[in-house]
């Protein structure tokens, strides 16, 4: 029988840490390797691990996926959002040296509407169809929107050939004008315990077709977590999705 993969969880304090360490006591075949905190684990702590499930920040991830590549490993996990483009640039840069499979969304149902968001926005046609990303999520949560509409809009904005930057527009106050063509908005919602509610709207001007997702659980993410650290375990370095864990790449 093979040794079972040892996970070690950072931000463990926290309620997906909580619900990522409680997964990986219920699972066969993984073995708890340590739960960190702030400022986190030392060096034996790290060697300890075959893999890190990491829900904290942008600022923490990335300061551990530079850290544990310069150790050269353990792989990581990563599921913090609203990185910044240097947090992003951090994490790109350990990938060549680890491998990191990092995702706004661990749900096995959001890879798949992502997939499906990127086929419908091949399909319809930008002069007449526009994008909506609506996102509701608990009272508690930092980022918006949330890293799971970046990614869904990511999806649309790959469906149509476009680069996500020139086209997102995340807040409409006041006099806004009329919508520009081609463009991608986000409507955010905060409030009480929501785990995560979000739907991508193609808007015509006499249909409208609505994909969308609910999360009753956050398990659910945290269930996905661990598969993706089973998976990444032994990879060579690379930065993956939950595209690749699933197998659904192209």
């Amino acid at each position: 029988m093979s040794a079972a993969i040892r996970i070690g969880v950072a931000g463990a304090l926290g309620r997906m840490g909580a619900a990522v360490a409680g997964e990986i006591a219920d699972r066969e075949g993984v073995a708890p390797a340590g739960q960190f905190g702030r400022p986190g684990a030392t060096d034996e702590q790290l060697k300890s691990c075959d893999v890190i499930v990491d829900f904290t920040t942008g600022a923490a991830s990335a300061a551990l996926a530079t850290r544990v590549a310069a150790n050269g490993g353990p792989a990581l996990v990563i599921g913090s959002t609203g990185l910044s483009a240097g947090e992003e640039a951090a994490v790109r840069a350990a990938s060549t040296t680890i491998a990191i499979v990092k995702s706004g969304n661990f749900s096995v149902g959001v890879t798949i509407l992502a997939g499906l968001v990127e086929q419908a926005a091949r399909k319809l046609d930008r002069r007449d169809w526009d994008i909506e990303i609506v996102e509701a999520h608990h009272r508690l949560k930092r980022d918006a929107p949330s890293g799971t509409a970046w990614m869904l809009a990511q999806a649309a904005a790959d469906g149509r050939g476009e680069a996500l930057g020139d086209i997102a527009v995340r807040y409409r106050d006041g006099t806004a004008g009329p919508r520009r063509q081609g463009e991608i908005g986000f409507s955010v919602l905060r409030g009480g315990g929501i785990v995560g509610e979000h739907a991508v709207i193609f808007a015509a001007e006499n249909e409208v077709l609505t994909l969308s997702h609910s999360a009753r659980d956050r398990r659910l993410f945290a269930r996905g977590a661990v598969e993706a650290a089973v998976w990444v375990a032994g990879r060579e370095a690379g930065l993956y999705d939950m595209m690749d864990v699933l197998g659904l790449r192209d």
